[in-house]
C-alpha cells in the first residue's frame, strides 16, 4: 500500500531560518514537499524557496502561488531555472491569477486572466524547455528568446507548471493546459466535486483524463490537544478571509447573511481589532466546514473528506503548533 502523500504550506508565519527547520523536520517526517506562499506584499516565494532548497534533499519545492502579473515572463521562466540549478528535478512552479484589490492597488489590471495565465504557461513552459521563442499575444511579446546558459545544463528542465485556481474556469483551463492544479484552501471539500468536473472538463479537450492532472490543495490545519485553542486559531483566519476574499468563503457555502455581517465590521486591509470583533460572530461548524480543524482526529477526519473529494495530496498550512501538525500527519491520515 501507497504512502499517504503530505506536504506543508509556510507563508510568513514562521521567520525564513524557522521555515528552514520546519522543511527538514518534514522531510524527515516524510512529507512530500513544501510549498511557500506569496500573496500579500510581505514575503516573495523565490528566496525562502531557494532557501528550503538548500537545506534539503529530497523535499519538492513550489512556489505556493506566485502569479503571472508582476514578474516578466522571460524573468520567470529564468528564476525557475536557477531554483531547477539549486535542486535538480525538486521545483514546482505554482501560478496563480492573483486577487483584487491589491493588485488594482499596485497598478494592475488583471484583464482576461485566463487569455493572460494561458500565455503565460506556453511561454514558461516552451522556455524552460530550452526552446527558441517568439511569441506575439495580448499579454506577452517575446522575440527570438531563450535561456541563455554559457556554463552548465542546457537541457529541457523538468519543472511542472501547477495552476493555482478558485474559480472554475481557471479550473477548466488548468485541466487543459497545466500538469497540475493547486487547488484552494477555505473551502468546503463539496465545493472540489464542481472543480474536479471542469478540471475534467479541459482535460479532455487535449485528450487528457482527470488522473493525468496532480491535484494538491491547500488545507488550513489548526490542531491541538486543547479543541478550543485550536477552533479560535482557525476562527482568526476564516474572519480574515470572510472580510478580504469573499468570493472562496461563497463557494463554501456561507451565506450572503454571515458575509454581510462580516462586512459590517470588516474592511481590507482589516485592523485587528475588527478582526477581534468580528470572530464571535463566526461559529464552529462555519470554521470547520472549510478548516480541518479541532483535536488530532477530528483534523486527520477532515483532511480524509477533501482527500475523499479529489485532492491528491493535502498542503497543510499549520495554525498553532507546526511541529506537533507533522508529527500528527508523520503517518499519513488514516
Amino acid at each position: 500500500m501507497s504512502k499517504d502523500r503530505v506536504a506543508l504550506y509556510l507563508q510568513d508565519a514562521h521567520s525564513i531560518q524557522e521555515g528552514i527547520e520546519l522543511c527538514k523536520y518534514a522531510e524527515d517526517k516524510g512529507f512530500e514537499a513544501v510549498w511557500q506562499a506569496e500573496s500579500r506584499l510581505v514575503r516573495d516565494a523565490i528566496v525562502p524557496m531557494a532557501a528550503f532548497a538548500a537545506h534539503t534533499s529530497k523535499l519538492k519545492i513550489a512556489s505556493g502561488v506566485t502569479n503571472n502579473w508582476t514578474r516578466n515572463v522571460g524573468l520567470l521562466a529564468a528564476t525557475f531555472l536557477t531554483l531547477d540549478d539549486l535542486a535538480q528535478d525538486r521545483i514546482i512552479l505554482g501560478i496563480g491569477a492573483w486577487w483584487d484589490p491589491l493588485a488594482s492597488k499596485v497598478g494592475i489590471n488583471r484583464n482576461k486572466p485566463l487569455l493572460a495565465m494561458r500565455e503565460t504557461v506556453e511561454v514558461v513552459r516552451r522556455l524552460l524547455a530550452m526552446e527558441n521563442v517568439t511569441f506575439f499575444g495580448e499579454f506577452h511579446h517575446v522575440d527570438g528568446i531563450q535561456l541563455d546558459v554559457v556554463h552548465g545544463r542546457r537541457e529541457p528542465r523538468n519543472v511542472p507548471i501547477y495552476i493555482g485556481a478558485t474559480g472554475m474556469k481557471m479550473m477548466e483551463l488548468a485541466g487543459e493546459i497545466a500538469d497540475g492544479v493547486c487547488m484552494n484552501y477555505l473551502v468546503a471539500p463539496k465545493y472540489n466535486i464542481e472543480a474536479l468536473d471542469n478540471i475534467e472538463k479541459g482535460a479532455k479537450k487535449v485528450g487528457r483524463k482527470l488522473d493525468d492532472i496532480d491535484r494538491p490543495q491547500l488545507v488550513l490545519c489548526s490542531v491541538d490537544y486543547d479543541r478550543k485553542k485550536a477552533l479560535d486559531g482557525a476562527r482568526k483566519m476564516v474572519v480574515q478571509y470572510l472580510g478580504q476574499q469573499p468570493h472562496l468563503m461563497k463557494a463554501s457555502g456561507v451565506s450572503q447573511e454571515l458575509l454581510d455581517e462580516i462586512h459590517q465590521v470588516l474592511r481590507w486591509p482589516a485592523t485587528d481589532e475588527e478582526i477581534e470583533a468580528a470572530m464571535h460572530i463566526v461559529p464552529d461548524d462555519v470554521v470547520q466546514m472549510c478548516t480541518a480543524s479541532g483535536s488530532p482526529e477530528e483534523v486527520k477526519a477532515k483532511v480524509r473528506e477533501y482527500i475523499a473529494n479529489g485532492c491528491t495530496c493535502p498542503i497543510l498550512y499549520p495554525l498553532g503548533d507546526a511541529r506537533l501538525m507533522i508529527d500528527i500527519f508523520a503517518d499519513g491520515y488514516n
